[in-house]
């Protein structure tokens, strides 16, 4: 029996060519299963389409040609076939990945919560639910929106003015020369002399854009900002297989070489009272153990740095976290989006996280261990990956760039101890290329908190990975003859390359928006303090005839995302109790006493046995006469007890 006849037809597709080898007696619809085996795994097979040219319009489905073969539709041996398909439809709204990949990111948080790593996972940053870096934004000065704050410094001038040279200068009072003409704001001369370390972001725009972008020669704009990218890049024009299966020099991710960065996004943080660090430390000076919290506030100008941005601290929320002496590990902050809008209807915003890392001193005096410094570190590999993650969550909006976000304006305080034995405030940002870095999967921590490891294209087990792509990481360095010199970072590296250091301070005079902190903080059951109905109770009732003081005892942001969580207050009841907090409206104050929601609080707190006082001023149900309140309040202490 003679043997059939073999032959070799080509495809190609969006992916990539192939060839099989078939027999011309088989039907169409068996060339699926060979076909799939060459294709991605997220191809729909029901999509797939046949046709003997691109883009054909006689293209016909490869489930249609049931029965047919090969032989009867003429093709002939090295005959080349376009294939056309569509990818699955993404489930529940997210993109098809597949499910290890998912699961390895969800559980790349591990590597900050203290819970083992399993050798086999491989991690990967989950990203933010934005537009990917790669993607280019065609004139995005027209569909980006940013901050009011930046659409504001964009408009200022910026140049630093100058005093007329008595030496230098020979003109009249009204003339100008090169030695009285204002600066611009990134001159190296004006940093140098007032000690600015980093220029300021919209400063280093300014740079950037006037050697991108030259009015006179009347070329087209370019947005002068480009985000760092270090992964390989998708839908690579080349026309081979995706990463793993093939890469090329189009997009592979070139060799990086780190530098400290020039600018900061943020130039300075402000705390509007000195109670916001102390309960923080509150809670250590009780437990002995560390503690995080997120800071809430605003941002605005800077005028000690030219265009300068400072983020001013109203708040600090505390959210569910397991404390150590050495650590702390963050649990699931369930009510996250509520305490970001109850910010919201403050007129605030997250502006970045603070922990401690104290250790008494032992020597009865209130003193701490300095364990920061010039000879060890200032913050640990394990702290610059977890604020790059969370920079990496809260990028920065703006039309400047190329892919409509730069940065992060996400900011990193320590409470440390520094050389004297006192505590101190420290505050950093990871730069853009660690946020990168991070993402990329390209570093991981180190058991040596003052150096950064660099991972390798090999698993663990030795098989290589197919989730992150190690381009070659260099960093320059001077070295013992003064000279600079560019380094192997394989294995590892100093972490003060992923660093950008900030200034911090207190106002002169407190301009806080929140008078009073004498609710208890959240998520304190730990030492003894707890949220609870009676605590609101307290709250409200001032002991005073003041209406001012009723208004003050509302303006407490523990007490607002308390109320929020209770879900009593309807949203109109809600930002019109966040504005009496905020504002201190008498107007609105007796405003709020009116509304039935209020009323509803009330008597929920009469039917939990939390009697609120009479009220003689908004948001004041205390006693006219302080012996009476006295009175009242002993006679609920010894309600229904016997003395029998």
């Amino acid at each position: 029996m003679v043997p059939p006849k073999k032959m070799l037809l080509r495809f190609e597709s969006r992916d990539g060519q192939f060839r099989l080898e078939v027999s011309p007696s088989d039907q169409l619809t068996s060339l699926l299963s060979p076909i799939l085996d060459k294709l991605p795994k997220s191809v729909d097979s029901t999509t797939i389409t046949l046709s003997n040219r691109p883009f054909g319009s006689d293209a016909r489905l490869l489930s249609s040609l049931e029965g047919i073969t090969i032989e009867r539709v003429g093709l002939k041996h090295g005959e080349k076939i376009f294939l056309s398909y569509k990818d699955q439809a993404p489930l529940n709204g997210h993109d098809s990945v597949p499910k290890s990949v998912t699961t390895q990111a969800h559980n790349s948080s591990n590597r900050l919560n203290g819970l083992p790593i399993l050798p086999s996972e491989d991690v990967v940053i989950t990203e933010a639910p934005m537009t990917s870096p790669a993607t280019l934004i065609k004139n995005p000065w027209d569909v980006i929106q940013q901050s009011p704050l930046d659409d504001r410094l964009d408009k200022l001038d910026g140049k630093i003015p100058r005093l007329r040279d008595q030496k230098m200068c020979r003109h009249g009072p009204k003339g100008m020369c090169d030695y009285c003409m204002p600066l611009e704001p990134y001159s190296p001369e004006y940093l140098a002399e007032k000690k600015i370390k980093h220029l300021s972001f919209h400063s280093y725009l300014r740079k950037i854009n006037s050697a991108t972008n030259k009015p006179e020669l009347k070329s087209s704009y370019m947005p002068p900002l480009s985000e760092p990218y270090y992964r390989v890049k998708r839908d690579c024009p080349s026309g081979h297989p995706q990463w793993p299966e093939g890469i090329c020099t189009k997009c592979q991710p070139s060799a990086i070489t780190l530098q400290a960065q020039p600018f900061r996004m943020v130039d300075h943080v402000e705390f509007s009272s000195p109670a916001l660090i102390n309960s923080l430390l509150d809670f250590w000076r009780k437990s002995g153990s560390q503690r995080l919290g997120f800071l809430y506030g605003r941002y605005t100008e800077y005028t000690e740095v030219p265009l300068g941005i400072k983020a001013v601290v109203e708040a600090i929320y505390e959210p569910p976290q397991m404390d150590d002496a050495d650590g702390v590990t963050l649990h699931e902050w369930e009510n996250e989006s509520g305490v970001d809008e109850v910010a919201r209807l403050c007129g605030m915003q997250k502006l970045g996280v603070i922990f401690t890392d104290l250790l008494d001193a032992g020597a009865g005096d209130g003193s701490v261990i300095c364990k920061r410094h010039i000879d060890s570190y200032f913050l640990s590999s394990l702290e610059i990956a977890f604020s790059a993650r969370l920079q990496a969550q809260h990028p920065k909006p703006t039309k400047w760039s190329d892919t409509g976000r730069f940065g992060s304006n996400f900011v990193t305080c320590v409470l440390s101890g520094d050389e004297d034995g006192g505590i101190a405030i420290s505050a950093f940002q990871a730069s853009n290329s660690a946020v990168e870095m991070i993402r990329a999967d390209i570093v991981e921590p180190s058991a040596d908190p003052s150096v950064m490891l660099v991972r390798g294209e090999e698993e663990d087990d030795g098989s290589p990975s197919r989730t992150r792509y190690i381009p070659e990481v260099f960093y320059r360095r001077i070295n013992e003859y003064g000279a600079s010199v560019q380094e192997n970072a394989k294995p590892s590296f100093p972490v003060e390359y992923l660093l950008v250091t900030l200034t911090h301070g207190f106002p002169t005079e407190s301009t806080a928006i929140f008078n009073t902190s004498e609710f208890p903080i959240e998520n304190r059951e730990v030492i003894g303090e707890s949220q609870e109905f009676r605590s609101v109770a307290g709250q409200l009732s001032v002991r005073g005839k003041s209406p001012e003081k009723g208004v003050r005892s509302a303006s407490d942001f523990h007490l607002l995302c308390f109320l929020h969580g209770l879900g009593i207050l309807s949203k109109e009841e809600e930002a019109l109790l966040c504005r009496v907090a905020t504002t201190h409206d008498l107007a609105d104050g007796f405003q709020l006493l009116n509304t039935p929601g209020w009323a509803t609080l009330l008597a929920i707190m009469e039917e939990s046995g939390e009697r609120p006082p009479k009220r003689p001023s908004p948001l004041s149900y205390g006693a006219t006469d302080g012996s009476v309140a006295d009175d009242e309040q002993l006679a609920k202490r010894f309600k229904g007890a016997s003395l029998r």
